[in-house]
């Protein structure tokens, strides 16, 4: 598509050389973009809107966001085969929100989330297999299928939480450790826009401040909590300023590299002594708010279709890598069919792995556990708990 553009350009001009302005483009190092404009609250300076990428990393972001994109795929399969029981809520349209803070946070950055955190967990240290598994609840998850979808762990990641917005004080606490500790980390707290009106959400805010703690608060708009639109559930949607106190950035949720910036900046002001930040990422999901929402009720087809068009995270930073010589077609074309082989696989061991036995149950209550004996159902009957399970698989 873009070097069709390109060349219906150039049929204009004359005596353009069009083999050479390619082979010119065709193997660049890095590449500078310029990103949509910041808005800011109660900041005179933001994060850059020049962002400059190198290939390797063009590439990195690619393959990030397409395992998330087909590993969400996978999943809404899966659940509608009826093997991933409970609930489910595809990240699907917002993969640049997860991949451009992870490209910026360090080995002591953290992050907590709420329960669309399937890629998140994948970008985290687990496998799509590990992912996978523990929607299917098999022991190879990364919670041993205890935990499901909505509850998936990796170091540093602290959930997948499934009540709405208590994530965000959880993160502030968090925070509040890494600054007790001295360990230079700072704290992403993220939660939607459907979550912004809860009480809690300005308890941490208020509690972040007072404490200078080093946590970013980001509002994951992608314009409906539920079926609710932000209109109608928001007295104000400006979602990047309702911190007041604290200052606030609102940023294209959509552009991977225009996240990435503002992560970073976010992670020099916290670690500057200034204490907390609020980020406003607006971005859109293409899939309803669980599976049980066909999510066309509250909002039309051509909509979606519009967004997929437009704005898709993925598509526009393809066109923006092949455009400038950062990627070609066929190292992306190499890098589609290596995701879909790895996501394959990882779905066929997700309906054929084992499941956790029922001694699972009393396995990983905490880290060190004095009781010997767990009540059970009835008080008459109490289970033995244990520290290591007799199974064993890596993710």
């Amino acid at each position: 598509m873009v070097l069709s553009r390109i060349c219906n350009g150039l049929r204009k001009q004359k005596a353009v050389d069009l083999p050479s302005i390619v082979a010119k483009n065709a193997f660049a190092s890095d590449a500078s973009f310029t990103t949509k404009p910041y808005k800011l609250h109660i900041l005179t300076d933001g994060p850059k809107t020049e962002a400059v990428v190198t290939s390797e990393d063009a590439l990195k972001f690619y393959r990030q966001m397409q395992v998330i994109r087909r590993l969400e795929t996978a999943a809404g399969n899966l659940y509608k085969e009826k093997i991933v029981r409970g609930f489910c809520h595809l990240y699907s349209g917002q993969e640049a929100v997860a991949v451009g803070i992870k490209s910026a946070m360090r080995d002591q950055d953290s992050i907590i989330s709420a329960y669309r955190v399937h890629g998140w967990t994948y970008l985290m240290g687990i496998s799509p297999a590990g992912v996978l598994g523990e929607l299917t609840g098999r022991f190879s998850g990364c919670a041993k299928g205890k935990g499901g979808s909505m509850h998936m762990y990796a170091k540093n990641f602290y959930g997948g939480n499934g009540i709405v917005g208590a994530q965000v004080p959880l993160g502030a606490g968090v925070a509040l450790a890494s600054k007790y500790q001295k360990d230079g980390g700072v704290c992403f707290a993220l939660y939607g826009d459907g979550a912004s009106n809860q009480g809690q959400v300005f308890e941490a805010y208020n509690i972040a401040k007072l404490w200078s703690l080093p946590c970013v608060f980001v509002c994951e708009n992608n314009g409906f909590g539920m079926g609710t639109s932000m209109e109608r559930s928001s007295a104000s949607t400006n979602y990047y300023s309702r911190g007041d106190y604290i200052p606030g950035i609102w940023v294209d949720g959509m552009d991977v590299l225009a996240v990435r910036e503002c992560a970073r900046y976010c992670i020099d002001y916290c670690t500057s002594g200034k204490g907390p930040l609020v980020v406003e990422a607006a971005t859109y999901r293409y899939s309803g708010h669980s599976m049980s929402d066909p999510g066309t009720s509250y909002r039309t087809r051509d909509e979606v279709q519009e967004v997929r068009q437009t704005r898709d995270p993925i598509t526009s930073f393809k066109e923006k890598i092949l455009s400038t010589g950062l990627a070609t077609q066929e190292q992306l074309k190499a890098i589609d069919g290596e995701v879909k082989k790895e996501i394959d696989a990882a779905t066929v061991q997700a309906k054929t792995d084992p499941e956790p036995s029922a001694e699972e149950l009393t396995v990983d209550i905490s880290k060190h556990f004095v009781e010997k004996e767990i009540r059970n159902c009835t008080p008459f009957n109490p289970l033995k708990h244990k520290n290591v399970s007799k199974q064993f698989i890596q993710t």
